[in-house]
C-alpha cells in the first residue's frame, strides 16, 4: 500500500481523525465501516483524491465541499448510510466514472447529477425515490444504472438518449408497464423488471429495431405472460426472456 493510501476499513473510529483531513497527498481514502456519522467540510482539502469510501456508516449529510475533490475519477461510494439529500455540489465532481449512493434514505435526486458526465456506472438501488430527475437521462457515458427497491412509476423521457447503457435494474419498483422510453436504446442487454406490477407487454418489443442488443429481460414476479408470438421474436434476436 502506497504512502497516498489511507484505509481505516472497519476501524471503530466514530469520528473521523483531524489529521487525516491534512492529508492532502492522499489519492485513496477508505473510511467504510467506521462508525462515523459526519463528514466535515475538511473532506474539501484532498483534492487529489482519486477514490472515497465512505460506505456502511452512519452519515446523515454530505458537506458542499465535497464538490471540490476535482481529481475524484474513480469511485465515491456512499452507499448504506443515513442520507437523506445530496449536495448539489456533487454536479462539479464532472471526471467521476463511479458513485454507488445506494441504501439511503434518499427520495429524490438533485438534478445537478446529470452533470456528472463521466459517470459510467451510477447505483441508487434500495432508497425511496418515487421519480427520478430528467438530467440523468444526459450522461453520455452511463452503461451500468441499478435502481433496485425505490418506488418508481415511470421513467424520464430523456432516458430514451442514453445511448451508451448497457445494464438497466428496475427490479422492486412500482412499473406498470416497461417504459416506452427504452425502446430506442441501441447497446441495451440486460433489461430487470422483476418484481413490479406489470400485467402486459408493449407491441414494440417484438420489432428488431427497438432494443436491437437486448440479451436478457427479466420479468418474473410479475403478473405477465409473454404472448408465444412475442417469446419467439425476441429468441431470434438472441434475447432470453425470464417470466
Amino acid at each position: 500500500m502506497t504512502d497516498s493510501t489511507l484505509n481505516l476499513w472497519r476501524r471503530p473510529l466514530g469520528t473521523v481523525p483531524g489529521e487525516v483531513w491534512d492529508r492532502t497527498d492522499l489519492t485513496v481514502l477508505i473510511l467504510a465501516e467506521t462508525g462515523i456519522t459526519d463528514v466535515p467540510p475538511a473532506i474539501g482539502r484532498l483534492r487529489r483524491l482519486r477514490t472515497l469510501d465512505l460506505g456502511h456508516n452512519r452519515i446523515a449529510g454530505v458537506p458542499e465541499e465535497i464538490g471540490d475533490l476535482a481529481g475524484l475519477t474513480d469511485f465515491l461510494y456512499l452507499h448504506d448510510n443515513a442520507l437523506t439529500a445530496l449536495p448539489d455540489a456533487l454536479g462539479r465532481l464532472t471526471a467521476l466514472r463511479y458513485l454507488n449512493i445506494g441504501e439511503n434514505r434518499l427520495a429524490e435526486l438533485p438534478d445537478a447529477l446529470g452533470a456528472m458526465t463521466a459517470l459510467v456506472e451510477l447505483r441508487v438501488q434500495h432508497n425511496r425515490l418515487t421519480a427520478l430527475p430528467g438530467s440523468l437521462g444526459t450522461l453520455p457515458a452511463l452503461r451500468e444504472l441499478w435502481l433496485r427497491g425505490n418506488a418508481l412509476t415511470a421513467l424520464p423521457d430523456s432516458f430514451a438518449g442514453l445511448a451508451e447503457l448497457r445494464e438497466l435494474e428496475l427490479r422492486e419498483n412500482a412499473l406498470t408497464e416497461v417504459p416506452a422510453v427504452l425502446a430506442g436504446l441501441p447497446r441495451l442487454r440486460r433489461l430487470d423488471l422483476r418484481g413490479n406490477r406489470i400485467t402486459a407487454l408493449p407491441h414494440w418489443l417484438a420489432d428488431p429495431a427497438a432494443l436491437p442488443a437486448l440479451e436478457k429481460l427479466d420479468l418474473r414476479w410479475n403478473a405477465v405472460e409473454p404472448a408465444p408470438g412475442l417469446l419467439a421474436a425476441l429468441a431470434a434476436r438472441g434475447c432470453h426472456v425470464l417470466h
